[in-house]
């Protein structure tokens, strides 16, 4: 717990900077535990009365009573423990500790503004932003499409895409870095976090290399290949759990004998003949490969659109979640 800091005043030069850092007395009564929030609902006051050098004017200007102004930047001088105005009747004039301050005041209330400005700009129904991940596998045809299927009715939102494997994408819903994403397999219904939607399922093959024994065949049962070394995506891949639950399902654990971090990457592998792995379909025919049918288990991985349980949809965000949640069935196609 931050522990509460006292405020003496400041003794000021004008050569030397301004400092805002928090002082602590004992003989002092009164008690400020953050700069951040004693100063800053009064930085807005400060600024415009340096600006008009005149109570009256910033008053006006801001709309608050007069002596509303007036008690706010005393308050804010008595908080430094410095006189920031010199005061003649409604006029006043910075001291050079004003000017330093008021420097540092502009830019913090520009940076809020320009903040402001941001989040605004990315909830704007028809120029918002929206944060979406996705698999791999699914940035070849998939994501595209869908994303220029969504733009041909809402031509300027901004997409923010993350293409990266599974879990480090629901990490990054649960943090709020991704409004949305594609993912396998979907997430458990019972996850606190994490709301999902089954869209659609794709087909596993058994992908082996075009001179092995096994790809004269068509179609293949996985305990089959029970012996078989198998290449693989590494742990934390959607397709490696899958991979893993499946071999399961057909009586064996697999023998991973080579991983990497992508799919045609594994194909590509398997083409050297460095084992057999299930995979989803090529982004395009892969040569030196054969792509074997699974009969058992039932071959295939659920693809579901997931976000965060209980985070707000701007409006981009909830637009593209109704588009995509609308495609259930014909993701794929």
């Amino acid at each position: 717990m931050r522990k509460s800091a006292r405020i003496v005043p400041l003794t000021h030069h004008a050569s030397a900077p301004l400092s805002l850092s928090p002082h602590r007395n004992e003989n002092d009564s009164h008690v400020t535990s953050d700069w951040g929030t004693a100063l800053t609902p009064r930085l807005a006051h400060f600024v415009a009365v340096a600006r008009h050098e005149h109570v009256t004017r910033a008053a006006h200007e801001l709309g608050v009573p007069q002596s509303t102004l007036s008690r706010a930047v005393t308050r804010l001088e008595d908080d430094l423990g410095v006189a920031l105005f010199a005061r003649r009747g409604r006029t006043v004039s910075l001291t050079p500790a004003g000017r330093t301050f008021l420097a540092s005041a502009e830019r913090a209330l520009a940076a809020v503004e320009q903040a402001a400005e941001s989040v605004r700009a990315d909830a704007d129904p028809a120029t918002g932003k929206v944060a979406f991940g996705f698999l791999h596998t699914l940035g070849w045809e998939t994501v595209p499409g869908l994303i220029r299927a969504f733009r041909a009715e809402h031509p300027r939102v901004r997409f923010a895409l993350v293409q990266t494997y599974g879990d480090a994408m629901l990490e990054r819903l649960r943090t709020g870095e991704l409004d949305l994403c594609l993912t396998s397999p979907v997430p458990d219904p019972d996850d606190p976090d994490l709301v999902a939607r089954r869209l659609d399922e794709q087909r596993l093959s058994l992908v082996v290399p075009d001179d092995h024994p096994l790809a004269a065949r068509k179609r293949i049962r996985l305990a089959e290949a029970a012996d078989e070394p198998f290449v693989s995506l590494e742990r934390g891949y959607g397709m490696r759990r899958i991979l893993e639950s499946m071999c399961a399902e057909a009586g064996f654990r697999p023998r991973i004998a080579f991983e990497g971090e992508e799919a045609e990457t594994i194909r590509g592998l398997v083409a050297a003949g460095l084992g057999v792995a299930l995979l989803p379909p090529p982004a395009m025919p892969r040569p030196g490969v054969r792509e074997l049918t699974v009969t058992a288990p039932r071959a295939v991985r659920e693809i579901g659109l997931a976000w965060a349980r209980g985070h707000p949809d701007t409006a981009p965000v909830a637009s593209f979640k109704r588009f995509v949640l609308g495609r259930r069935g014909h993701l794929l196609k």
